[in-house]
């Protein structure tokens, strides 16, 4: 009996040990996944803000709160399932499913250009639209939730790419703790953005005349910081879209856009070692934004050609 029950304790440790490098496994897994996203999350992070532009400020929060929980719904109900099959049963199928993601956010990111510089702006639009201020505020969650699947939807294939050879289990915990995490650091940061004029105003209100002039400096530059939010999100659909679009390309075989830009930026930032990174950089989202706005203004025109077509 008691040579029974130690050889019990020690399956026991031995299963505990192999569980415990297990989850070592997966919470190193995840700290990659998460590190190669980084890039998509700093757009997902200026593209979110303009959606509350205009808002009633007393909503702004709980409408950053609808798109975060229609952020996860998009991550752990919809798409880490979806990654999962596909990673196992259909891998070819990834590439094709995010380029046409990366063709909706050019065409997105292009149809807003169109609107600014043509005088008529979506928010017009969706007041036309909507008959109260909660329709108004539903338009402005779903298509930023719409939005958001498509940049989430970039962010778990990448996660899925850095642990594609772990086990289903693993592939599933490092993808949910990806998607958690980066969910809240995208619209805990947002929240802040959005709430610095009140922040500002806080300050404004203390005894401190040091204070109270950052204070007032916070409230006057909010506007200037929402509009270029708005504008950095537009360029992003535009070049996160052109950088899917580029990198599936190459995926299914026709990979001289990516060897141009990948050239371009080499050579740029060859020139200059001591900003090595920050060129490549740069160079990569331009050349990104120049393929997504002539993908982007191929789809604006032949839909608008289609909607000014008699029926």
């Amino acid at each position: 009996m008691p040579s029974g029950l130690a050889a019990l304790l020690d399956d026991v440790a031995g299963i505990t040990r192999l569980a415990a490098a297990s989850l070592d496994d997966v919470g190193a897994a995840a700290s990659r996944a998460g590190t190669k996203a980084v890039g998509v999350v700093i757009d997902d992070t200026a593209v979110t803000p303009r959606y509350v532009t205009g808002l009633s400020p007393a909503r702004e929060l709980p409408i950053i709160g609808k798109i975060a929980l229609g952020s996860l719904r998009n991550k752990l109900l919809i798409l880490l399932p979806l990654a999962l099959v596909l990673s196992a049963f259909a891998p070819w199928a990834l590439t094709p499913l995010l380029m046409i993601g990366g063709a909706y956010l050019c065409f997105e990111g292009v149809e807003k250009l169109v609107e600014a510089f043509g005088g008529h702006h979506a928010t017009e639009e969706a007041a036309e639209g909507a008959t109260t201020p909660e329709a108004l505020e539903q338009q402005k969650v779903s298509g930023a939730v719409r939005t958001d699947f498509i940049l989430s939807a970039e962010i778990m294939a990448i996660a899925l790419a850095e642990v594609s050879g772990s086990g289903i289990f693993a592939q599933a915990v490092a993808l949910a703790i990806v998607a958690v995490a980066i969910t809240v650091g995208v619209y805990g940061l947002v929240g802040l953005i959005v709430k610095l004029d009140d922040i500002g105003l806080h300050l404004a209100g203390k005894d401190s005349a040091a204070v109270q002039a950052i204070g007032r400096g916070m409230v006057k530059a909010m506007p200037v910081i929402m509009s270029t939010l708005a504008a950095i999100g537009t360029a992003a659909m535009i070049w996160v879209g052109g950088g899917i679009l580029v990198h599936g390309m190459a995926g299914l075989g026709f990979a001289a856009p990516e060897h141009v830009v990948h050239h371009a930026a080499e050579t740029v930032a060859g020139a200059v070692p001591a900003l090595h990174g920050v060129l490549a950089w740069i160079v990569t989202a331009i050349g990104s934004a120049i393929v997504g706005l002539v993908a982007g203004g191929l789809i604006v025109a032949i839909l608008h050609k289609v909607k000014r077509k008699p029926h």
